[in-house]
């Protein structure tokens, strides 16, 4: 049997455009297998039907999918919407749109709930803070489900609620109200409530700058949580200068700071701040370095980069910019264009496939030969635990009404990476949560769209 790969058989999203990803024969759709240990006991024996196909091209795993996929999305009709980040692996950002899914940036997710009251379920593959995210924003009648609970974020960890608490806490006794907290897009719903209990904001990379503008409007201490080099681009851009921005550590270092603990000189500089940056970082983009960026553009490359890498590699480029504003750069070239893009590496491999349909080069920033060996531009290796049978499991398990709790996401959940395991807040807890994280999320979405 094959299967033609069309992108899409379904209605889009009108706010989403499509990603212009196309299947073609002999392309293969996945980049490596997990082992069947990985799964959950519920989706082992749909795991155990991909593992024993013969390869991963899509003459092979569509029909495979298809019969268990179109069932699923025939029997909920328009009240089913797949979601899936850029960042993800080929493999379901290939076929997540084939499916009527969307492929966005975390905005643009997050917003799916609002714009789409009559989809009751949302079935995302990606990571579990865009889940929760999107969960935040549902109404009492949708519900959100993941694909694999434990497709976490580095960052994210390095952020923990119990990790940010008590340095919010510190800041907040010594300066009160004048402490305003902008939480990015990568922390937990609980860490996204603290936001809301200041007044502030969540932001996204493709709208910080505007949030930031927005805060500092504000003439408040800014407390951006959790990435610094976002903070430090971010802050470059609206202005703020070098020795207005106040470093604290990141992760369990961070959460174990005091001012109390600063010199007399760093409490004055604390002070004086106009932002204070959380010390986390996106390990996938902190690999690229200016000189990355001048071999690329002294071979004709256009260099654009995300704004999680560090503040030196973002003004080395060209241009920087969501994931969104990435993709549109690619689709947008013409043929014999050349980019160069430093971001997360499935996301650069999908571009550079995508590109060659189109007579676009594209390269990874980080893939500078050297000593003979090419760098190596990093994946996300947890969003890359989401694949075809965590996809296929869970549609077919929600079809027969037999999903298992583990993959549904409420706001204030908080999953293991490592064991899976999950610490659900009682109903009360849950709701102040979703009030306090709500109003940061509404604020960012009415910043944006104004």
């Amino acid at each position: 049997m094959t299967t033609t790969p069309e992108t899409h058989v379904r209605p889009t999203a009108p706010d989403i455009p499509g990603s212009g990803i196309e299947l073609v024969p002999d392309m293969p759709i996945c980049q490596t297998d997990l082992p069947l240990d990985w799964y959950q006991e519920e989706f082992k024996p749909y795991a155990e039907e991909y593992l024993a196909l013969p390869d991963r091209l899509p003459e092979t795993v569509l029909p495979w999918m298809d019969a268990y996929v179109r069932p699923a999305l025939a029997a909920f009709g328009d009240r089913i919407m797949l979601l899936a980040h850029y960042y993800m692996g080929g493999e379901i950002v290939k076929l997540v749109e084939r499916y009527g899914g969307h492929v966005a940036d975390s905005y643009q997710l997050a917003l799916q709930t609002q714009r789409r009251p009559e989809v009751k379920i949302f079935v995302e593959s990606a990571v579990h803070f865009m889940a929760e995210a999107i969960a935040i924003l549902a109404a009492p009648d949708q519900d959100v489900w993941i694909t694999n609970p434990k497709s976490g974020c580095t960052m994210e960890m390095m952020a923990k609620d119990h990790m940010v608490e008590p340095v919010f806490d510190d800041l907040y006794r010594r300066y009160g109200d004048d402490l305003l907290v902008v939480a990015y897009m990568n922390t937990s719903g609980r860490v996204k409530a603290l936001a809301g209990r200041t007044g502030g904001s969540v932001c996204t990379s493709s709208n910080a700058a505007k949030v930031v503008a927005w805060a500092l409007a504000q003439q408040k201490k800014v407390f951006f949580v959790p990435d610094r080099h976002l903070g430090e681009v971010v802050a470059g851009w609206c202005h703020v200068a070098p020795d207005a921005l106040f470093q604290w550590s990141g992760g369990l270092t961070g959460a174990a700071e005091t001012i109390a603990g600063l010199s007399a000189a760093e409490r004055a500089r604390l002070d004086r701040a106009q932002m204070v940056l959380w010390g986390g970082f996106c390990g996938v983009h902190t690999v690229f370095t200016p000189e990355h960026v001048q071999y690329w553009r002294e071979r004709g490359y256009r260099v654009l980069v995300h704004p999680e890498c560090p503040k030196v590699v973002v003004d080395a480029a060209d241009g920087a910019g969501s994931t969104s504003y990435l993709w549109k750069a690619m689709t947008d070239a013409k043929p014999g264009d050349k980019l160069a893009i430093a971001t997360e590496g499935h996301f650069v491999r999908n571009a550079r496939d995508q590109g060659a349909l189109r007579g676009v080069e594209v390269v990874n920033v980080a893939d500078v030969p050297r000593d003979g060996f090419a760098g190596m531009g990093c994946g996300c290796a947890t969003m890359s635990r989401n694949d075809p049978p965590h996809l296929v499991a869970i549609l077919d398990l929600l079809r027969k009404g037999t999903p298992p709790d583990l993959n549904r996401v409420l706001p204030g959940d908080v999953v293991n990476e490592i064991s899976g395991t999950r610490e659900r807040l009682p109903a009360e807890e849950r709701a102040v949560i979703v009030r306090d994280a709500r109003r940061a999320l509404e604020r960012m979405i009415a910043i944006t769209e104004r």
